[in-house]
């Protein structure tokens, strides 16, 4: 089970910058002295260009403002004959955390173009109407841009990549599935509760699965080997497996900037599976908060039945590492911002206007998570209980434009602002001003530096960086002009507001030096607002000392070296799973016809649950499909075939529901029990040993049972198992490790045993029977065989695998001594047999994904894929055939 506490960063990873740089520096050259290769770029896949585009040769149609919108061009590229260049507006911390990447790394932004614009304002030139040439002139136009953030001398410019695609695909991509859909369900809410009509989770589905196809191919187009990947945010969820299928080595890591909900929230989604797996096709996963990379691994064990370990999430062997590292801001740039000439003048006019009055700031999207209304009402409540305060503060709230309108919102703010003016306020008193406009960078620098207090409180949040700013704005004020009263002294120091924060948000694990809130408590927050104003001094100069280091420390260069170094741990491939390859019909076909023109046999080893039948929640369920009894049936009527059905099943049930197939031979029990060909009787492998262990382990597994609700005991004549399938999987998955423990560490080093840990549950077997020794027993039994099928899917099956592994070091000819299964019933040491078996006529087959960590030779994926194979090689299903059932 996961610990509850949260630490903000992970331990090693609250260092300097320098000291993370010398940490890569090493860890580059440990791959080099290994001849691991390394190209030394880094991909990073962002759903927008941080540049917008204008293409001055085509005549635009008329469309409402891009989103995010773009700044006015306050720097544009210098126009050639086609384009121009300008920085976009928004995600400045990401943006700037890869730009700092530079001083290290050869950097690509691989990012939609968004709506190409025309010198027409408010106009748009459709995608469709760019030619191939005006794009090659686009691509040249991007290599030559260059943002006036970077020193004209410095060659290693960052090289930005356009994803183009179709207007329609682009914005159902991101106005549709990203805004209604993914965006409000990351924030604990569901698409009708931000919809103003009927809203369809699924609607938009289609348009993000072919953006996150397009960046794919973008991004297989211009690897080279060596690379890492970064894919930011939940815009592009899909887009690790889509890469991963097509580059299956490559070494991906995929950062969430939005919080992640908790497991009961994300499974409303419809497509919650297809976005999960299309997260895990990544080497590692990143959030913001430990609580977020908590809330992702709950959701892949009770959402889709994953199982964890040290390493990660397991699927199907590819396993995937989950952290969390926070983003931080630019802290050197904010602070040279703050300090530009025009941001003096501002700051003082606003002292003038708010003189004798404390100023509260608060600076929010307008949207329904950012909390306006909460806050709002907050400060109403602050005025009602401490009405001391009427006259003497004044609120100033500026709300921007948010992802999406939303009338009723703005509505309701304006309608609660009036309600507190007009109960609160007077002819010369105004307590809220609000303003629902976009701020230029100097007025927000200057409201950040003047405010006596900074509320920010949203309901749910990432990280906000306003407040961090705000922190560095304070201890940038101007000193000279700062002079407080005290004790009839004046003290000349910085102004080192206090900052009252919402719990909700990411950086509140970071910022705790602020006064943490729960913004639906209104009287916590108006208390707190109270404690933020009346502060000492002294309280403030400490409480702005702890936070100013702590964005100063974790800034968003930090934050991108940090990225580097964690995929940098992912290269030397631990969780990486050999790619088994499908297994090839052709080849299997022509070595079972081979077998067949001679006098040898062909043998058919066959596992039972999750390989001829799919895995049900109800174990007697699992009956054999018409399909599944043809095969087995055409087969075994074959004299030169031996086929044998080896499960963890116990006798009874292959009695009831194969037994009447008399050509086929069946191993119960894992190999404790083995019915032969023609015969009825059943060969007990576990009578000649001790077995009294059985009861112990029953005593230990009883104990369980009845502190994990859903499990149950099933108890068989060879072994005995646990099952959690139906309990709670954390807690089952919880219970299991510990049960293992106690039996591994208490009882199998005293007893013959061996506890097997398979697809929910725990298995206690004798150590002399397993699925691999009656594998070598009916080898050993027929040393003719020319030709090996052996089918499984779960961690038990590969002891067959195992045992099939008969050529090593290359050799074509092996000699098999007689296994202990062949000893224990016979009581006698028969004489070794030589095989007549080559190495490529053995089709050892693991049922699941490619990536699944198994000593097989080839996979199919599904139960009915195995049944089609087996049919292939009898010629095909015969239509209106009859089992002899």
């Amino acid at each position: 089970m996961h610990s509850f506490s949260e630490p903000y960063t992970r331990h090693g990873d609250d260092i300097s910058l320098d000291a993370v740089r010398a940490d890569i520096h090493a860890l580059q050259a440990s791959y080099h002295n290994a001849s691991i290769p390394l190209s030394g770029r880094v991909l990073h896949v962002c759903h927008y260009l941080p540049v917008t585009a204008t293409l001055n040769t085509r005549a635009g149609v008329l469309s409402p403002p891009p989103t995010p919108p773009a700044v006015p061009a306050d720097a544009p590229s210098k126009p050639n004959s086609i384009w121009t260049i300008a920085p976009r507006y928004g995600h400045a911390a990401m943006i700037s955390g890869i730009q700092s990447l530079a001083a290290t790394h050869e950097q690509l932004i691989i990012g939609w173009t968004g709506d190409i614009l025309s010198p027409t304002p408010n106009d748009h030139i459709s995608s469709d109407a760019v030619d191939s040439n005006d794009r090659a002139a686009l691509d040249e136009a991007l290599h030559a841009y260059q943002p006036k953030e970077s020193d004209p001398d410095d060659d290693r410019k960052i090289t930005y990549v356009p994803v183009w695609l179709d207007d329609k695909v682009g914005h159902g991509h991101y106005d549709g599935y990203c805004k209604q859909t993914l965006w409000p369900l990351f924030h604990y809410l569901l698409w009708q509760d931000v919809a103003t009509e009927y809203a369809s989770a699924d609607a938009h589905y289609p348009y993000y699965e072919s953006a996150n196809a397009a960046f794919a191919r973008k991004i297989a187009e211009i690897y080279q080997p060596g690379d890492l990947i970064w894919v930011h945010d939940y815009h592009l969820l899909l887009v690790p497996r889509l890469v991963r299928e097509a580059i299956p080595d490559v070494v991906l890591g995929l950062f969430v900037h939005t919080p992640f909900p908790s497991s009961e929230i994300f499974r409303c989604l419809p497509r919650r599976k297809e976005i999960l797996d299309g997260m895990l096709g990544a080497n590692l996963i990143c959030f913001q908060t430990y609580s977020y990379s908590r809330h992702f691994t709950s959701t892949c064990v009770r959402v889709c039945g994953y199982e964890t370990n040290s390493r990660g999430i397991d699927v199907e062997g590819h396993v995937t590492a989950v952290m969390h590292c926070p983003v931080g801001v630019d802290a050197e740039r904010v602070g040279r911002d703050i300090k530009r000439p025009g941001i003096q003048p501002k700051l003082e006019a606003l002292r003038t206007l708010y003189e004798g009055k404390k100023i509260i700031v608060g600076r929010d999207k307008l949207d329904v998570v950012k909390g306006v209304l909460q806050k709002l009402r907050a400060f109403e409540k602050l005025l009602r209980d401490y009405p001391e305060w009427i006259g003497n503060v004044v609120m100033i709230q500026v709300t921007s434009p948010a992802m999406s309108d939303s009338p009723k919102l703005e509505r309701a703010v304006s309608e609660l602002v009036a309600r507190i003016n007009g109960e609160y306020g007077s002819l010369d008193f105004i307590p809220v001003h609000h303003y629902h406009q976009s701020l230029k960078k100097d007025e927000f620098y200057a409201l950040l530096s003047v405010a006596d207090l900074a509320v920010i409180t949203p309901l749910r949040d990432g990280m906000n960086t306003t407040s961090m700013e705000f922190v560095i704005a304070q201890n940038h004020t101007d000193e000279d002009k700062i002079k407080e009263e005290e004790g009839g002294k004046k003290r000349e120091g910085g102004k080192n507001s206090p900052l009252v924060l919402s719990e909700f948000m990411g950086i509140s694990k970071n910022m705790e030096e602020a006064l943490l809130v729960n913004p639906w408590n209104l009287g916590d927050v108006a208390a707190a607002i109270n404690r933020g104003l009346l502060m000492s001094s002294e309280e403030k100069a400490r409480r702005q000392a702890k936070l100013y280091k702590v964005v100063t420390t974790h800034t968003s260069h930090t934050w991108g070296a940090l990225l580097v170094k964690m995929l940098l741990g992912q290269v030397d491939g631990k969780g990486q799973a050999r790619m088994t390859p499908y297994i090839p019909k052709e080849m299997l076909i022509g070595e079972y016809e081979k077998a067949g023109r001679g006098q040898g046999k062909r043998l058919f080893l066959l596992d039972y649950d999750g390989t001829l039948a799919p895995i049900v929640k109800t174990p007697s369920m699992a009956v054999p499909s018409a399909s599944t009894l043809e095969a087995l049936e055409r087969l075994s009527a074959d004299p030169k075939n031996i086929v044998y059905i080896i499960s963890g099943r116990d006798g009874a049930f292959l009695e009831q529901h194969l037994g009447h197939l008399r050509n086929v031979g069946f191993s119960a029990e894992h190999g404790g029990f083995v019915r032969e060909r023609g015969s009825v009787e059943w060969v007990n492998f576990t009578e000649n040993l001790d077995m009294s262990w059985m009861a112990e382990v029953a005593e230990i597994f009883r104990y369980y049972t009845e502190r994990t609700a859903g499990s149950h005991i099933e108890v068989k004549k060879s072994s005995i198992t646990w099952h959690y399938r139906g309990s709670d999987p954390e807690w089952g998955l919880f219970q299991c490790r510990h049960c293992q423990d106690l039996l591994e560490n208490n009882l199998a080093n005293k007893r013959p045993i061996e506890v097997l840990v398979g697809k929910k549950n725990l298995e206690v077997r004798p150590l002399a029977v397993n699925k691999g020794e009656i594998v070598k027993r009916i080898l050993y039994k027929n040393p003719d065989a020319e030709f090996i099928f052996c089918a499984g899917d779960d961690k038990t099956d590969e002891d067959m695998f195992r045992s099939l592994l008969l050529f090593p070091n290359g050799t074509t000819e092996v000699t098999m001594p007689a296994p202990m299964s062949v000893t224990l019933v016979e009581g006698n040491a028969p004489p070794p047999v030589k095989l007549s078996i080559r190495p490529e006529a053995v089709f050892t087959t693991a049922v699941g994904h490619s990536s699944k960590r198994t000593l097989a030779g080839w996979h199919v994926t599904a139960p009915q894929e195995v049944v089609d194979h087996l049919l292939e090689l009898v010629g095909g299903p015969q239509e209106g055939f009859k089992s002899s059932l």
